[in-house]
């Protein structure tokens, strides 16, 4: 039986160089993780402070006064900057269903508007996939890794892929409400009882999203007529949505715990994101 003998020690052996491969892809993703955040705290500006007063959003239209009345309660401290941990699963495929789970840690900061999206997808038994997304001093970022070492894209840069990510954290500002008081550069526009269009502008990038809200006021969706899908080599425009539901209490603040994000392609409905929020620490402007 000596060439099982032989078949255990050479897997044995590709195991444990897998391990090793593995062990340091994390080390040096950790260092790029370090770097992209000492980017994003480059670019941070002082969050204006003041607590924030039902009064101030007076003339915005009646569903948008409505969400900040459900989310934000008299008092509120402006957030300056938070912190995720999210779980979840997420479709590798753009026309079948090959949903892998994942694990993420995200900072945001708010002025300027920014963030890194730091996750790891599980491929197969101690085959992981760390993805950087991130949006920088105006650039967007995204970069996938096998193990951290073998990229699959590595896109940095305006145009598209930076209003793709300023879209994102326009979005996701659900999870940071007081990022999208108008003192924090959030433009609203009515169009109708339940839904209003929000505008973000940061430097030459200037984003624009139709947030619709539920009947107790909360954020129910967040739909963009055109965001950049990355399809190979390219980046094709397509109608975008996240929904938001799950909501509880933060520091003060109602945000949804639980999330799920689409593609509205020609074919249908492509959901390629569904996530829970496992925690969620907030700095506060002073």
């Amino acid at each position: 039986m000596l060439w099982l003998e032989w078949i255990i020690g050479g897997v044995a052996l590709l195991l444990a160089a897998l391990a090793l491969l593995a062990l340091y892809g994390a080390g040096r993703w950790a260092r790029r993780t370090r770097e992209l955040h000492a980017r994003l705290e480059t670019q941070r500006v002082k969050t204006q402070a003041g607590a924030y007063a039902p009064y101030e959003v007076d003339d915005l239209p009646a569903p948008v006064r409505h969400y900040f009345g459900a989310v934000l309660r008299p008092g509120q401290p402006m957030v300056s900057t938070a912190r995720l941990t999210q779980v979840g699963t997420f479709n590798l495929s753009t026309t079948a269903e090959r949903w892998i789970p994942f694990t993420a840690a995200q900072r945001i900061v708010v002025r300027d508007p920014g963030f890194v999206w730091d996750a790891r997808m599980t491929m197969a038994p101690g085959v992981t996939v760390h993805v950087h997304d991130a949006y920088i001093a105006g650039e967007g970022c995204l970069r996938p890794a096998i193990l951290g070492l073998v990229p699959l894209a590595n896109l940095r840069g305006g145009g598209e892929l930076a209003r793709g990510e300023l879209m994102r954290f326009l979005a996701e500002a659900a999870w940071f409400p007081t990022a999208l008081l108008p003192r924090q550069g959030v433009r609203w526009r009515a169009i109708d009882a339940r839904s209003a269009l929000a505008t973000l502008v940061d430097g030459q990038n200037v984003v624009a999203l139709t947030f619709r809200f539920d009947e107790d006021g909360l954020i129910e969706t967040v739909h963009a007529d055109a965001r950049g899908r990355l399809d190979g080599d390219r980046v094709e425009l397509l109608p975008w949505e996240g929904r938001f539901w799950d909501y509880a209490v933060r520091d003060g603040m109602r945000v949804p715990l639980r999330g799920e994000v689409t593609w509205l392609t020609p074919q249908g409905r492509k959901p390629y994101w569904r996530g829970t929020i496992e925690s969620i620490a907030y700095e506060f402007a002073r």
